[in-house]
């Protein structure tokens, strides 16, 4: 299933998209989705559900395609040939941070780059969406614990991220800097997360095009180390890092300004556009 969250920020309705490509409305049904909806028995009561049976709602605003969400982790330095790009090696372990979530927008919302900000950069991502809480899983299990998976902007902040000192958090974590969606889709139909092709532009011209099945570290691991440390909630978000074409990366190196359009997507999760604005 293809499930999304549609209407105007703070007043979304849960949705799903049919297989004719219509948005048909589960708020009768569901709250929203996130929380139970997405547990397996949730994700069981909404597929016994014809969607012809539901009402369309008029296509609008899209929102993230997860309500809830407690803690947005994500990966760094996952992918060699992103590591060899910004001068880095592949960590022995996932390199751990947070992304606010107050980041969280919609997949096709106006992202605003900070005040002060000059290194405003893009990294397209895979993200896994908890479905059931996870505590101290194995890797053989840690996909039971996975409601779905989505198309991530991990937008960065190179100069907040490693100039400022401290954490990384500061340069992931500005308003709007968390795109997730446009649909959260269930596991069964990706069955392979780790051989997703996946793509980003800026303005056209094609920066990022790699896949799923260059990453360091798979998804299955990756649940399995973070429950080690923390307990993952349904509706956590796991963005599990990006493959080379940055712009830190870039020689020179090259950052997003006010106007540029930036378009990305992964093999069956869909695309995102977004455009960069000033901060006012």
């Amino acid at each position: 299933m293809k499930l999304m969250r549609v209407g105007e920020a703070g007043s979304e309705k849960p949705a799903l998209l049919d297989a004719d490509g219509k948005i048909r409305d589960l708020s009768g049904h569901v709250a929203d989705i996130g929380g139970e909806a997405i547990s397996p028995a949730g994700l069981a009561k909404i597929a016994a559900i014809d969607p012809k049976s539901l009402p369309e709602l008029v296509p609008g605003r899209i929102g993230a395609c997860v309500a809830g969400t407690g803690k947005f982790i994500c990966i760094g330095l996952n992918y060699s040939d992103h590591a060899a790009e910004t001068g880095a090696t592949v960590p022995p372990e996932p390199i751990i941070f947070m992304k606010a979530t107050s980041a969280i927008v919609g997949p096709n919302d106006d992202v605003i780059i900070p005040r002060g900000s000059e290194k405003t950069d893009w990294e397209v991502e895979l993200g896994v969406v908890i479905g059931k809480t996870a505590k101290y899983v194995t890797e053989t299990e840690a996909l039971d614990y996975v409601a779905g998976y989505c198309v991530s902007n991990d937008v960065s902040e190179r100069a907040f991220q490693t100039e400022r000192s401290g954490q990384w958090t500061k340069g992931k974590s500005c308003d709007t800097f968390g795109p997730i969606g446009p649909w959260l889709v269930t596991k069964d139909e990706i069955p392979q997360p780790q051989n997703l092709g996946m793509w980003l532009t800026v303005n056209g011209q094609k920066m990022q095009n790699g896949s799923s099945k260059t990453m360091v570290y798979g998804v299955a691991f990756l649940v399995s180390y973070l429950s080690q440390f923390m307990s993952l909630h349904p509706g956590d978000v796991i963005s599990t890092g990006t493959p080379p074409g940055v712009g830190m990366g870039l020689k020179p190196p090259r950052y997003l300004k006010a106007g540029d359009l930036v378009e990305l997507g992964i093999e069956g999760l869909g695309t995102q556009k977004q455009t960069f604005v000033a901060d006012r």
